[in-house]
Formats: C-alpha cells, structure tokens, sequence
C-alpha cells in the first residue's frame, strides 16, 4: 500500500496560484488511479478531482475547473494539484489519495495523504 506525502500548501491571497505536491513513500504511483479531496472548516470532505493512472484523463468539479490542473509524473512518483485564481472559499484542507481504479468516493481510495492546510484571503 502506497503512503502519500504531501508538501505545499500555505497562505496566499485571492487571484494568487499556488501548487500542491503527492509523493509516493514505499511504493509507485504508477499503477494507481489519484484523486484529490478537501475538507473546510464546518464541512464534510469533498472530492475535488482525479487523474487516471497515465495521466490520460482527468475530472474536476465544476466549482474549480477551468482553475485547478492535475498532473502526474510517474517517474517522480508524484501528483501535482496546480490551483489557480484561488477564491476564499477554496481555503480548507486539501488531501491526495490512491485507489486502485477511478472513483469519486472516499471509500474506494484506500492510501491517503496526511493533508495540507491552503488559506485563502479576501
């Protein structure tokens, strides 16, 4: 089972860009369907988007497409969410996680990043 580490997360203002990181620890990501998720303060976790194993193909909520890029390197064994024109109400914890096939679900994802807080000011 892959464990996921994730690294850039901070505190940027409204309009600002900033990328997220997903590194594989004892393992690869190369096999694995990635998908990433948030949790704001007062709220469930929910799906944000995936990217299929090669990277052929990704999904994104309509709330952050147009914004948000997911991409992979499989030979870095590393997912990347490049968020950009963040808005205030993307402020929460931003969490990758691996599955074994493509999911919107929590439950079919079974290794999960520890989460990075990303705040956005107004």
């Amino acid at each position: 089972q892959v464990q996921l580490i994730q690294s850039g997360g901070g505190l940027v203002q409204a309009g600002d860009s900033l990328r997220l990181s997903c590194a594989a620890s004892g393992g690869t990501l190369s096999s694995v369907f990635m998908g990433w998720f948030r949790q704001a303060p007062g709220k469930e976790r929910e799906f944000v988007g995936s990217i299929s194993r090669y990277g052929g193909t990704t999904y994104y909520i309509d709330s952050v497409k147009g914004r948000f890029t997911i991409s992979r390197d499989n030979a870095k064994n590393t997912v990347y969410l490049q968020m950009n024109n963040l808005k205030p109400e993307d402020t929460a914890v931003y969490y990758c996680a691996a599955g074994p096939y493509g999911s919107a679900s929590e439950a079919d994802f079974r290794s999960w990043g520890q989460g990075t807080q990303v705040t956005v000011s107004s």
